[in-house]
C-alpha cells in the first residue's frame, strides 16, 4: 500500500489511484449522470487552459475542498445528482486524487478507486490478474493519508485475497475520524452532508474508470466489470 504524491510515483503494473472523499468518487458519479468522458489534470491553470480551449466542457473540481473561480462545479457528487451533464466532456482538477494520476509515471495501467465502484475494481484486477499491483491512497490534499483511503485499499486488498471485510466497523471509523468535516455546519455549501453517504455508497457502480493517453492528455473512461 502506498502514500500520496510520492506513492504515485513509486507505483508499478496495474495502478489503483485511491480518493474516496472526493474525487474518484464524484467522477464514477458524473460518468453515471451521463458525462462521456474526464479529463484529469493536476495544474489548475491548464485546467483553465483546457476549458478556453474546450468553451464547451465542463470544468469541475476544488481546491482547499471548495470549487475554484469560473468553474461550472466544485467536487460534490450531491451537486450532480440533478446536474444536466449528458453526453459532455468534463475537465476535473482536485487536490488529491487527480495528483496521483498525472503522477503514477511508472505505472503500467491506472485506474481510480473508490468505495462505490470497489467491487467492480476487484473484477478488473482478477480479470487481468497482473504481476504487480499497487493501491496509492492520495490522503488529504496529497499532505497526509486519510482514514476513508486507507480504509478503502484495506477492503480492495482484503476482497482480492479472499479475507473478510467490516465495512460498518470502516463507516465508523471514518465517520468519528477524517469523515467528521462533513458534518460540519460551516462546509455544507461546498461539502454537503450527504456527500459522505454518496461516497460511502459502497458497490454502487459496475463500472471502473481507466485513465488513458489521448494526445498529452490522460483521459478517464467507463469499462463495465
Amino acid at each position: 500500500m502506498l502514500q500520496l504524491t510520492g506513492g504515485a510515483r513509486d507505483a508499478e503494473g496495474l495502478t489503483i489511484i485511491i480518493d474516496v472523499f472526493r474525487a474518484f468518487s464524484t467522477a464514477c458519479y458524473a460518468i453515471d449522470r451521463g458525462i462521456e468522458k474526464i479529463c484529469p489534470v493536476g495544474d489548475i491553470e491548464q485546467a483553465y487552459a483546457l476549458k478556453r480551449a474546450n468553451p464547451d466542457y465542463l470544468l469541475a473540481g476544488e481546491r482547499n475542498e471548495q470549487k475554484p473561480e469560473g468553474f461550472d462545479f466544485g467536487n460534490s457528487p450531491t451537486h450532480l445528482l440533478n446536474a444536466d451533464i449528458s453526453a459532455k466532456s468534463m475537465i476535473h482538477t482536485t487536490s488529491s486524487g487527480t495528483q496521483g494520476i498525472v503522477n503514477a509515471v511508472n505505472a503500467d495501467e491506472i485506474i481510480t478507486g473508490s468505495f462505490v465502484n470497489a467491487r467492480a475494481i476487484v473484477r478488473y484486477i482478477r480479470n487481468k490478474n497482473p504481476l504487480t499491483v499497487s493501491l496509492v491512497c492520495m490522503g488529504y490534499a496529497c499532505q497526509y493519508p486519510t482514514d476513508e483511503d486507507t480504509l478503502c485499499a484495506t477492503y480492495i486488498k482484503n476482497e482480492l485475497e479472499n479475507q473478510p471485510n467490516d465495512f460498518e466497523s470502516m463507516i465508523e471509523t471514518i465517520r468519528n475520524r477524517d469523515g467528521a468535516r462533513f458534518f460540519e455546519e460551516s462546509k455544507q455549501e461546498w461539502s454537503p452532508k450527504s456527500d459522505f453517504d454518496l461516497c460511502l455508497d459502497l458497490n454502487r457502480f459496475n463500472f471502473i474508470l481507466k485513465a488513458e493517453k489521448e494526445g498529452d492528455l490522460q483521459v478517464l473512461r467507463k469499462i463495465e466489470c
